[in-house]
């Protein structure tokens, strides 16, 4: 079986949603691909117990306990790599890794962010995005480069901006395609496997 590791910091919204999908869809069998393990960088991450629900293994590798980011992702990719993944998927995953972190999963390491890319880069994205005019927003399923945010693009859901729109209820209107289209773009990839 194919294994996907899924990285989270906070609620993990994004990762139940991939958990859902892959027993709604039945990954499992069609795929021979399922979720292996989560990992959080934060032990209060509230995503943990909703992988724990689900029979999933979790961990937490705290990147408070390493001196350097060289020595957190080189713990951080021990636990993975004990997984055998085929890909690693950040899912609110808050923390930039290094290029021999992101060079040892080429190809295989995903994020999904909230704008559409190439457009707002980095944290902020939807008070940016209202105080710029734009007329839509959406989110941007794309593979980690060592470039924050500039991966080769696999796909992009858009969402309206509506009058009287703030970053809050633009972010909930996000995240409900993003529970839609990461789910989508990591079944796709395993297809191609």
């Amino acid at each position: 079986m194919r294994n996907i590791v899924i990285l989270i910091s906070g609620s993990g919204s994004n990762m139940a949603a991939i958990v859902s999908a892959s027993q709604r869809e039945r990954w499992d069998a069609r795929l021979d691909a399922g979720v292996a393990s989560v990992i959080s960088n934060r032990a209060q991450a509230g995503g943990l117990a909703l992988a724990q629900a689900q029979g999933i293994a979790t961990q937490v590798v705290d990147h408070k306990a390493y001196a350097t980011r060289e020595d957190f992702d080189a713990a951080l990719r021990a636990s993975i790599d004990a997984c055998s993944p085929s890909l690693v998927v950040l899912a609110g995953f808050m923390r930039i890794l290094t290029p021999g972190f992101v060079s040892h999963y080429e190809g295989r390491l995903l994020n999904i962010h909230p704008s559409l890319l190439p457009a707002f880069t980095g944290l902020h994205t939807h008070a940016r995005a209202l105080q710029a005019g734009c007329r839509v927003a959406g989110a941007t399923v794309h593979r980690v480069t060592c470039e924050l945010d500039h991966g080769e693009i696999l796909a992009q859901a858009v969402v309206p901006i509506l009058p009287g729109d703030t970053p809050q209820t633009l972010a909930a209107r996000v995240l409900t395609q993003e529970h839609l289209v990461y789910p989508q773009v990591i079944a796709r990839l395993l297809q191609k496997q």
